[in-house]
């Protein structure tokens, strides 16, 4: 997919990306209502797949809130900004496909300063497409660390604490962890050997009052 633009200097892409947890979202909404205070016009767009806490509103994990468009896919999104939009805001980035990397291009081209936020890697630890490519373009990159659940230092990967195999799964707390390096666990098994402990070690509190 190509797109064309003007050209207006001012235009950009800035990038914000990290693991679960890191506060992503937190730092695109910080970012986006600064822009709001400046009286700038601001779109925020979010992929319509992303249903966990509100289908009009962008949502951190500490329940920082902002309106919001959805959008299908990249070139939906493309054909929702307005033509006196002067910053868009994009949150989850890598639930949109490819053409994600044309269009937040394009806006920039077009003089619109674009804010990506997004996972930069799965949660098998592999980079989280079309994260690397927009990240390859971008003026600006801000990569967010989280705080390992394990030992409390600080946290790159997503560890999933899920059964399920596919790429993409919705959650939160109750199906994720942030987990530094050395805690990461991206072998399937692992994590499934790691969902089996989590379970066990949830069930012997209740044995033990039991048998009290």
């Amino acid at each position: 997919m190509t797109v064309h633009g003007s050209g207006f200097p001012q235009g950009r892409i800035e990038v914000i990306c990290g693991p679960m947890f890191s506060g992503k979202s937190e730092e695109l909404i910080r970012r986006l209502r600064r822009a709001i205070i400046a009286r700038q016009r601001v779109q925020v767009i979010k992929p319509t797949v992303d249903t966990r806490y509100s289908e009009s509103e962008v949502v951190s994990h500490s329940d920082v809130r902002l309106t919001a468009t959805c959008a299908p896919t990249a070139r939906d999104m493309y054909a929702k900004v307005h033509s006196r939009t002067e910053v868009v805001g994009i949150d989850e980035a890598q639930f949109f496909d490819e053409d994600l990397v044309a269009v937040c291009d394009g806006l920039a081209n077009r003089g619109i300063r674009v804010i990506v936020a997004g996972l930069d890697m799965d949660y098998r630890g592999r980079p989280f497409a079309p994260m690397p490519r927009l990240l390859g373009i971008a003026e600006i990159v801000t990569k967010i660390q989280a705080v390992c659940m394990v030992c409390g230092a600080p946290a790159s990967f997503s560890q999933r604490l899920s059964a399920t195999g596919d790429r993409v799964e919705l959650g939160s707390s109750e199906r994720y962890e942030a987990r530094c390096r050395r805690h990461f666990e991206p072998e399937e098994e692992r994590q499934l050997e790691l969902l089996r402990s989590r379970a066990e070690a949830l069930r012997v509190p209740s044995q033990v009052h039991d048998a009290s």
